[in-house]
């Protein structure tokens, strides 16, 4: 079995209906969503197989519906091929937290609690200011962010060349957006989003979050485990605790983080989430690995096939 990279996706992945066959399909992968249902207080489950969209839109539920539904892929992959050798991991924004969980950093109950109330102070974060992000496509990342710069916003995320994303308040971001040609910027699309994440203007939710992850019990993980804030690995928990809290007002690295993990030697990605934003980032980033992803039943039996 040749060594993989675990890669867990990030908000926006989510989609009804997201596990519904992995429950089905799996005594195991039933009593995780069971658990963890049962540790919230509410039916997530329930929101991931049937929504509505706009619930399971909700950031306090697609975070920890999408921690949730890495973690149990992850276990039906594991189950399938026991020889299976992760050697690193990573995650798109809240993905890191996914990450963490399957490196061993935390506990599984731990990692979902500390989700939800992030998704929950985000949620809360969203509702008192008036922000927006917008993707940034075909300029150079020097260009977006002296873009950002000049109105006032932040760049939210480096996903990949070509393509960042800036976020901050309405207005600065929407002068963001009509003055992006004169910065050789091809195209500047507001995206349709609760509000500025990854900004100052989630701060509020930066300083619970930051109360919250003091009190959680954390080990070095077993694998290294590479953080958005850095775009390196963090090996303490007084540095992966510190990275935590400030993913959310920073930017998100992912090419650099991506990068890095290749220049580890790594060329063999595993991305496990719905849909395949993560192989299309990765695509962009580094043209000579491969990336299986694993969203259902389906994609799961192929990987298996493909990673035999």
């Amino acid at each position: 079995m040749s060594d993989v990279v675990l890669l867990f996706s990030g908000q926006g992945a989510q989609k009804v209906g997201m596990g519904k066959d992995f429950h089905e399909a799996s005594e195991a992968a039933r009593a995780k969503f069971a658990a963890a249902d049962e540790a919230l207080g509410f039916p997530l489950s329930k929101v991931m197989f049937e929504g509505p969209d706009e619930e399971l839109t909700r950031t306090s539920r697609c975070q920890p519906a999408l921690y949730l539904h890495g973690l149990v892929a992850l276990d039906l992959l594991k189950e399938r091929l026991p020889n299976l050798n992760p050697v690193a991991a990573a995650g798109l924004s809240l993905g890191e937290f996914t990450a963490h969980t399957a490196a061993g950093t935390f506990s599984f109950e731990d990692g979902l609690r500390i989700v939800a109330q992030r998704g929950g102070f985000m949620e809360e974060a969203c509702e008192a200011t008036q922000g927006a992000m917008a993707a940034m496509i075909g300029g150079s990342d020097e260009a977006v962010a002296d873009l950002a710069a000049a109105n006032d916003v932040d760049v939210a995320n480096f996903n990949c060349p070509g393509q960042t994303v800036v976020s901050g308040d309405e207005a600065g971001v929407d002068a963001a957006v009509a003055a992006a040609k004169d910065k050789g910027i091809r195209k500047a699309v507001k995206l349709k989003v609760a509000g500025a994440y990854h900004s100052r203007l989630m701060k509020s939710a930066q300083d619970k979050l930051a109360t919250e992850l003091a009190a959680v019990s954390m080990q070095s993980p077993r694998i290294p485990v590479v953080c958005n804030f850095a775009a390196k690995a963090v090996r303490e928990p007084a540095e992966i605790r510190d990275m935590l809290e400030k993913q959310v007002t920073g930017s998100v690295r992912w090419t650099e983080s991506i990068q890095q993990l290749v220049a580890d030697g790594h060329t063999t990605f595993i991305e496990l989430g719905p849909g395949k934003v993560l192989a299309g980032l990765v695509g962009k980033i580094a043209k000579d690995v491969t990336v299986v992803s694993i969203e259902d039943l389906e994609s799961l039996e192929k990987a298996v096939e493909a990673l035999s």
